[in-house]
Parts: C-alpha cells; structure tokens; sequence
C-alpha cells in the first residue's frame, strides 16, 4: 500500500472512521509547532510551508497499524532553550493533539533535533539594539530642545581694554620721537 494512502482506523458503532496519512501529519505538524522553542519541521521554517495541499509535509513521518500510530518528526529547535524540555513537550503535545482528535492510540513519537536556529536570538539582539537607538534619539533631541535657548544667545566678545582718559591731541610715543629728529 501506498504510504501516502496507507490511514489510521477506529472501528464505531455504526461503523468506521479512517484517517489519511495526510491528516495525522498535519495533526502532528500545527501540534509541533505549537511547541515553545520549535522554530520549525525540517523541509519547511512556518505552518504555511508545512501544510501544503495534497502533500504530507516534509520532516513528518507516520505509520499507522490499526488503531496504533508511531510518529517520527525531525525539527529545528530555538537556541538557548532546553533542548531535552522542548523535546518532551512536543511529544505530549503531539500525542494529546493524535489521540484527542482521532480516537487513535500513539504508540510512539520520535523527535529528531536537526537544527538549531538563531533567529528568535538575531531578532531579539536587532530589537534591543533598536531599542538602544530609539533612547539615544530621544536623548539627543531633548538636548536639542535645551541646547538652542543657550545657543540663541549672541557670545560677548571680550571688550577692549578701556584707555586712560588723554587728551584728543595727545601724541603717541613714536610721533613725538618723529617730532624731536625733525
């Protein structure tokens, strides 16, 4: 059988309900990314990429035997959160997400860590640092706003030193040393 074909059955009262492959993956893909510190499914970064029409997303892999179903997913993890804590917290999400949305038994769920990402860390580094930019525009403009009441201000420049009261016809020396050779 196909394994694109190949469903999860629950056997009702009247009757049987089946699941696609296809449905249990996309199941497994929004539970997964729901997860705090999952940046991605390998194969794709965002829930758009992950489910697309018609394809079981890339990095999801289910196998269904009866009403059992074992899950593999490969992800890309947020640095600088406890890998081990995530990892356990997409399993219970992806488990609880399968059993009460289906009716069927997770046997298993293999989490593959195959990447860390750096982007909610690039993303917070660029916000402080436009943060910091912001306080220091700020800061330059409020000094601005009291710098130009000083600056308006014409600077004084030094006065000449006042001259002894002469009299009008008063001779420098060297006009009365001109005076004396002639």
């Amino acid at each position: 059988m196909n394994e694109d074909l190949q469903s999860g059955s629950m056997d009702q009262e009247n009757g049987q309900i089946t699941y696609a492959n296809e449905v249990i993956s996309t199941i497994v893909s929004v539970a997964t990314t729901e997860v705090e510190g999952i940046s991605g499914i390998s194969g794709g970064g965002s829930i758009s990429g992950i489910i697309a029409k018609g394809k079981i997303p890339r990095g999801v892999k289910v196998t269904v035997n009866g009403n059992l179903v074992s899950v593999d997913i490969s992800v890309t993890v947020d640095y600088g959160i406890p890998i081990q804590k995530v990892g356990k917290n997409c399993q219970e999400n992806v488990r609880k997400s399968i059993e009460s949305m289906t009716g069927l038994k997770v046997e298993r769920v293999d989490l593959h860590v195959v990447g860390v990402s750096f982007d909610k860390e690039n993303k917070e580094l660029q916000q402080s640092q436009s943060f910091a930019r912001k306080i220091e525009d700020e800061e330059a403009a409020e000094e601005k706003k009291e710098a130009p009441a000083a600056s308006l201000i014409p600077e004084e420049t030094p006065a000449e030193p006042e001259k002894a009261d002469e009299p009008e016809n008063a001779k420098s020396p060297a006009e009365e040393l001109n005076d004396s050779e002639s």
